[in-house]
């Protein structure tokens, strides 16, 4: 008795499903469009996500606890030629920068922060190379007959190079690595093939470890078998957090939320902070000049370089573009071709942006 009330029960859903997708499809379509939608700033949704009291901290941060009793397995780990890949729910950022910065103090460590829009990866090898080289010419354990020769700078190198230089040198001192920490491997940044293959390439490399995270779900399809096996290596820890992505959403827009200029200065003042104080001194000129010069397409690279060398902020072209690199994969300046044929720089934020931006930085 009681299975055919369900039967008949469940028989009536069904039809009045159907129902109501008849009735819905002969009446008139509505003329309202998701542009009418009155969504909230930027700005108060992520102050107001802000305030969000967190809850559960206690057993949040046994949890936590609980990975830090495992630093000395992950160093282990990386010593016997492993990668780590952290994944689970919630941001892993602090969780492996602590690890780097206190289990492996004694080692050399290079961030790279996937959830920014774009990385220039050749920049990243090249520093990693740089690191390297003054490593072996401290190491009093190498010969100088050990050292390879140097014949150019590793900026003009070829990526081919610098990952055949980071696999080569030989030292007596097998614990020694240089430690790449990267965060969301997954990230905007770092998601083409092409830069999932260098990276692969250098985790191979006999001097690098890499520890990374993951937060997207179909992460793992961004490699083939020889990447997780052969050059990642990866020793995978399940290590959900459950901590808030603060650091990383700021890159991101928010859904159904309209942009600001103001929540844009704030996200350039953020990057800006992290960069050395000369940086800083060449984006102010940058910006003073498209404040001053509001109907001109840019900045002329040329003229950036010559104020930044008279007030000391460089000292040469190379230091400039080294700048302008930065600025350039933060995505604060981007360039476009002047009517004349020369390239030229400019920031993309509001006068009203960019005006806020200045005052805050002073």
């Amino acid at each position: 008795m009681d299975f055919n009330a369900a039967e008949e029960e469940e028989f009536g859903f069904s039809r009045n499903y159907f129902l109501a997708k008849e009735t819905g499809s002969s009446g008139k379509k509505s003329a309202r469009k998701l542009s009418d939608i009155n969504v909230v700033d930027e700005q108060e949704l992520r102050e107001a996500s802000a305030n969000i009291e967190p809850k559960h901290q206690n057993d949040v941060a046994d949890l936590i606890n609980s990975y830090k009793s495992l630093y000395p397995k992950w160093v282990f780990d990386l010593r016997c030629g492993f990668g780590l890949l952290m994944y689970g729910f919630g941001s892993k950022k602090s969780l492996i920068e602590d690890f780097a910065s206190t289990a492996l103090a004694e080692h050399s460590i290079v961030v790279i922060n996937g959830y920014l829009q774009s990385i220039n990866i050749k920049q990243v090898i090249i520093a990693l190379a740089e690191i390297l080289w003054e490593q072996l010419k401290l190491n009093r354990k190498v010969s100088s007959r050990g050292l390879p020769k140097v014949q150019q700078p590793f900026s003009s190198r070829s990526m081919d190079d610098l990952l055949a230089f980071l696999d080569g040198p030989e030292m007596d001192e097998k614990d020694s690595f240089i430690c790449v920490v990267v965060n969301n491997i997954d990230g905007p940044g770092l998601r083409d093939t092409e830069t999932q293959q260098y990276l692969a390439r250098l985790a191979s490399c006999s001097y690098i470890r890499v520890v990374a995270s993951i937060d997207h779900v179909n992460a793992p399809l961004l490699w083939d078998k020889k990447m997780v096996h052969a050059q990642f290596n990866w020793y995978w820890y399940h290590v959900p957090t459950f901590a808030p992505y603060k650091v990383e959403g700021l890159f991101l827009p928010l859904i159904l939320a309209h942009g600001s200029s103001k929540q844009s200065a704030k996200t350039a003042l953020i990057v800006l902070q992290s960069l050395t104080p000369n940086a800083q001194s060449v984006f102010r000129i940058l910006a003073e000049y498209q404040l001053s010069h509001p109907d001109d397409e840019g900045m002329a690279i040329d003229d950036l370089y010559s104020i930044s060398r008279e007030r000391f902020l460089v000292s040469s072209q190379v230091t400039l573009n080294a700048h302008l690199t930065e600025f350039k994969d933060h995505e604060l300046v981007k360039t476009k071709r002047h009517s004349d044929g020369q390239d030229c720089l400019y920031i993309p934020l509001t006068k009203e942006g960019l005006e806020k931006l200045l005052s805050e930085m002073s």
